[in-house]
């Protein structure tokens, strides 16, 4: 049976330092212009240690919190697309009119209200681990070949699988590939197209090297399956269609990998099944934590252990709290009696009533972020009416939760034990003053965690998501997406129908009716939104595909095609021009509406820009690079067109020795 990578986390580590193979200093992020010489790593186990540390890093994208669990770096990625806005109104500065608050010096934050610099800092931080194998490997002795190349291969995926993220959130950035003796303070941005050349070069290495997950120790590790869906992904971003389809190819028929398409695993009834039952089926047991990771699941590609009772085995992912509706909120949904909608009793509470336990079973949203109506209602549609058998919006067998499922749980009310209403059914007044935090549906199957420590306190009144003892465990790459991945591979070739099958595999596997003859790239995002919501980096991946059909000349579903010269480099809320990512968050999302929302004296406008295609460089960053100049984002304070930048990644690699 394979081990979880976790599990041999904190030995390697405790090894390596032991050996002198690593500092503290290693273990610290740091910021782009202080890369520091290291302890060399000399012994395989340094090694070891090392790509353990990266392995683990990929998971703080998804459950890093700064501050009171109030919010995940990956919310943002959701923020900047047409699936999710800002949405806790209990702050005043909540991060909702991007146009006018993200500037190179205010606005981009690590914390509450968005992680913007968080990702400049940590992918970098990655990419120095990264490049700490690269740069000591050649220093270990016993190596073979094939080792010594495994190795630089797991090296090159996390490093290439930051800068391809990298590239679609801040455009040109500075090029890193090892790691310096003297610090160096004069970096130049690098152009993406030559970032993308190097990163597919990389991995094409990689698959060559990297072994089978079959042929690994550990569960979470990089492998050759992890490997080939980046070089998909680096493939369709250098314009290279045919290699992406056909390492889609090997990965669905020749790998070893298939879709699930009945129940397996462990069957988990979702925290209180006398209040919110589940109708077990293969769409719920596929994302529950225990099952992601087991050789019984034929479709995990690479995933992401998180699960145990340390710091070092896991971090917490409060899911249901910071993506789920604030719908316990007392002063803002009230039953037409006026009594409190839903009051979070803990089950020591006199007036607790399990069938009405929804703290439990729903858990206790704040709503940090929510999803649009196009989210939740019209996504859903497919050629026109809604697809009643899709298992991923299916309210009956307890996936999709709607408000209107929940009841009033107040035993001195006269409407306890009926079904909330949004309105009142005498007068017509709405019984929520804010529709924006408390009134909308979610995706159960995906949110719900198991919330361990309060699941052992009799008087615990918040139930949050995973905590420490529990099980996260997430994926990072599935089949179901290769299969989405080729579909867009043959859109780009014309092959309509042959991409129409592909999503449509996906849709059959889901209990869908509904399915497509043809399809347009909108068909393709739509159902990777559909099956794909909080595992991809949906705004990285609105970016990439809009990078793409700019370059393929390719109509978009509204019959806009792009110019890859200009497509970034406009500005403006209005609804005309811009980048297919702008189209899709202003024509689908609830970006630029016009309306304001008001919550008590708080108004909120959702505006997004044209310009923040890209997020600006940190001004951080570049009054670090003082002996330099980074190139600033188009729109942004600082901008200059004729900024030099380097044109190849090899210009790049020959000046990083330069530290004058």
């Amino acid at each position: 049976m394979k081990k979880i990578l976790q599990n041999a986390l904190a030995i390697l580590v405790i090894a390596t330092c032991v050996l002198g193979a690593c500092s503290r200093d290693f273990l610290k992020p740091d910021p782009l212009s202080f890369y520091e010489p290291t302890t060399t790593f000399s012994t395989e186990s340094g090694l070891q240690a090392a790509l353990a540390m990266v392995d683990r890093h990929l998971r703080t994208y998804w459950t890093h919190y700064e501050n009171k669990n109030i919010s995940v770096p990956i919310g943002t990625e959701y923020m900047f697309s047409e699936l999710s806005v800002a949405s806790k109104t209990d702050d005043n500065s909540m991060f909702s009119n991007i146009a006018t608050v993200l500037t190179p010096t205010g606005g981009a934050e690590n914390g509450d209200r968005n992680y913007i610099s968080f990702y400049w800092d940590e992918t970098y931080t990655g990419i120095k681990y990264a490049n700490t194998i690269c740069t000591f490997i050649g220093a270990v002795e016993g190596l073979d070949e094939n080792a010594k190349n495994a190795y630089l291969g797991r090296a090159y995926f996390h490093r290439s699988f930051r800068y391809l993220n990298l590239v679609f959130q801040f455009g040109d950035v500075p090029f890193v590939t090892k790691i310096l003796e003297v610090p160096k303070q004069n970096y130049r941005s690098t152009k993406k197209e030559a970032i993308l050349q190097k990163i597919t070069e990389d991995m094409e290495f990689a698959v060559k090297w990297v072994p089978e997950q079959k042929d690994m120790t550990y569960v979470g590790m990089v492998n050759k399956g992890a490997c080939r869906q980046l070089l998909l992904k680096c493939y369709l971003a250098t314009g290279q269609y045919q290699k992406a389809q056909k390492q889609a190819d090997t990965l669905i028929d020749l790998s070893g990998y298939s879709l699930m398409q009945s129940n397996f695993g462990t069957w988990n009834d979702g925290g209180e099944p006398a209040t919110w039952p589940i109708t077990r089926n293969v769409i719920w047991d596929l994302h529950r934590p225990e099952n992601k990771l087991i050789s019984a699941n034929k479709e995990v590609i690479m995933g992401l252990p998180n699960r145990g009772s340390t710091a070092e085995s896991m971090i917490e992912f409060l899911t249901l709290r910071v993506f789920g509706p604030s719908y316990t909120s007392g002063s803002d949904l009230k039953s037409p009696d006026g009594k409190q909608a839903v009051i979070n009793y803990a089950r020591n509470n006199s007036n607790y009533r399990q069938q009405y336990d929804y703290i439990r079973a729903v858990g206790r949203g704040i709503a940090t972020f929510r999803l649009t109506h196009f989210a939740t209602h019209t996504l859903w549609y497919v050629n026109g009416a809604h697809d009643d058998g899709d298992l991923r919006h299916n309210s009956t067998v307890g996936n999709w939760g709607r408000m209107d499922s929940i009841k009033y749980n107040d035993p001195t009310s006269t409407w306890f034990g009926q079904n909330l209403r949004l309105v009142h059914p005498g007068t017509g007044a709405s019984l929520c003053t804010d529709t924006l935090r408390v009134w909308f549906d979610w995706p159960h199957y995906k949110i719900y965690l198991e919330d361990v420590a309060a699941e052992s306190n009799m008087g615990a009144n918040q139930f949050n998501g995973a905590t420490n003892g529990g099980n996260a465990d997430w994926y990072l790459y599935r089949l179901a997406e290769t299969y989405l991945l080729r579909a867009e591979a043959k859109f780009y070739q014309g092959d309509l129908s042959g991409a129409a099958a592909d999503v449509n595999v996906i849709r059959q596997r889901a209990g869908c009716t509904r399915l497509y003859s043809t399809v347009n790239i909108g068909d393709i995002m739509n159902e990777r939104a559909r099956e794909l919501y909080l595992e991809e980096w949906r705004n990285v991946e609105l970016s990439r595909v809009s990078y793409c059909l700019a370059l393929s000349g390719k109509p978009d579903e509204w019959g806009n095609t792009y110019d890859a010269a200009t497509f970034d480099k406009q500005s403006g809320i209005d609804a005309s021009g811009g980048s297919y990512w702008y189209q899709r968050l202003t024509r689908y999302g609830m970006y630029n509406t016009g309306n304001t929302i008001q919550v008590g004296s708080r108004a909120f406008d959702h505006t997004m820009d044209k310009r923040n295609f890209y997020w600006p460089i940190p001004n951080s960053a570049i009054t670090a690079n003082n002996r330099g100049q980074l190139s600033q984002n188009y729109g942004y304070d600082g901008y200059d067109p004729s900024t030099l930048k380097w044109e190849t990644w090899q210009e790049a690699v020959t000046d990083e020795d330069n530290v004058n």
